[in-house]
C-alpha cells in the first residue's frame, strides 16, 4: 500500500482536475498521472475515466474516495494530535451553523474563542441547508431540531421556539389580542418555513392552530424581523433574535404563554478516535456562552 499514491487520488477527485491536484501538491502532472495509473494497476479497477473535457469518476472509484478520504481524515487527526501533544490549539478549524443563529450568536463565542486562541483561524460557514461534515472538510457544526445521522458525536446546548410578535405601534392601533385565535384577525407575516396554512401553538399541554388570514410571505426571518418592526404585522420569531428588539422597545412579545414545540440546538462532529485541541477548546469556549444566551433569550 502507498499511502502517497492514495492522497493523491483523493486530491485528483477534490479538485476534479489533474492539473489543480499537481499544482496543489507542487509536482508534475505526469507524476500525479503515474501515481493513479500505478494505485489503478495494484488495485485492478479503474477508478478515474480520463477525456480531453473532464475526468469521470467509476462508481467503484467514488466508494474507494469515501473511505480512503474517512481513512485519511482521521490519520490526519491523529497526527495532529501527536504534533500538538495536546498543548496550544492553533489551525484552521472549519464551523457551520444556521443562519440566523450563528448571525445572532457566535459574535459573541468567535470574540471569546479568539481572545484565548489566536493561533486558530476560523471560517463560518451560516447556512441554513443541512451540510454533510465529512464531506466539506467541516470540523464541527450547529444543529436545530431532531437529530438524525447516528454517526455524529452530539452535545445538547439547549433549546429554541418561536413566538408571536409585533411592533408596540401595531399593537396600539388594533385591538388588544388575547388568545391565539385572535391573531387570525391581523395582518400576519410569516415565514414560509413553519408553513402557510397554519401556525401551531402551545402552552403547556394545550395547542391551538392558528390559520393566518391576511399574510406577507417571506423565507428570511431578518427580513420578517424588519416588517415586522415597521409595523406591518404579527409575526413569529425566535426568542434569540429578538432579544435586542424586545430590550430597546422595538417589538413586544405577545401572548407570553404560547410558542411553538421546543426545537433542540446540539454541537455536532464526525465521529472520530481523536478529537483535536482545537474542537475541545471551540465547544469548551461556546457551550457556556451559547447556553446562557439561549438561556436568556426565552422571554
Amino acid at each position: 500500500m502507498d499511502l502517497n499514491e492514495i492522497s493523491i487520488f483523493i486530491k485528483v477527485v477534490e479538485l476534479g482536475s489533474f492539473i489543480a491536484a499537481a499544482n496543489s501538491l507542487d509536482m508534475p502532472k505526469s507524476t500525479v498521472s503515474a501515481k493513479i495509473s500505478s494505485l489503478e494497476k495494484r488495485l485492478g479497477v479503474t477508478l478515474i475515466r480520463r477525456t480531453t473535457r473532464k475526468l469521470h469518476i467509476t462508481d467503484v472509484g467514488k466508494k474507494y474516495f469515501e473511505e480512503c478520504q474517512r481513512a485519511l481524515s482521521q490519520i490526519q487527526s491523529a497526527e495532529e494530535l501527536v504534533s500538538e501533544g495536546q498543548t496550544t490549539p492553533h489551525g484552521l478549524l472549519r464551523v457551520t451553523a444556521p443562519v440566523e443563529l450563528g448571525g445572532a450568536l457566535l459574535p459573541l463565542v468567535i470574540t471569546e474563542f479568539n481572545k484565548k486562541y489566536p493561533q486558530v483561524v476560523l471560517e463560518l460557514i451560516l447556512t441554513d441547508h443541512t451540510v454533510d461534515l465529512i464531506a466539506e472538510g467541516i470540523d464541527i457544526g450547529i444543529r436545530t431540531g431532531r437529530l438524525k445521522d447516528s454517526s455524529l458525536i452530539s452535545k445538547r446546548l439547549g433549546n429554541i421556539y418561536f413566538a408571536p410578535f409585533a411592533s408596540p405601534k401595531y399593537l396600539k392601533n388594533n385591538p388588544v389580542i388575547k388568545s391565539p385565535k385572535d391573531l387570525e384577525k391581523y395582518d400576519s407575516i410569516v415565514f414560509s418555513s413553519l408553513g402557510t396554512n397554519e401556525w401551531q401553538l402551545m402552552s403547556g399541554k394545550e395547542k391551538q392552530i392558528v390559520k393566518p388570514q391576511k399574510q406577507t410571505v417571506a423565507n428570511d426571518l431578518n427580513l420578517i424581523k424588519t416588517l415586522t418592526i415597521s409595523g406591518m404585522g404579527v409575526s413569529l420569531l425566535p426568542t434569540f433574535y429578538c432579544y435586542n428588539e424586545v430590550k430597546t422597545g422595538k417589538l413586544t412579545r405577545i401572548l407570553k404563554n404560547w410558542q411553538t414545540d421546543l426545537r433542540p440546538v446540539h454541537f455536532i462532529y464526525p465521529s472520530q478516535k481523536f478529537v483535536t485541541p482545537k474542537i475541545k477548546a471551540f465547544i469548551e469556549v461556546a457551550t457556556n456562552i451559547l447556553k446562557t444566551n439561549l438561556e436568556i433569550a426565552e422571554l
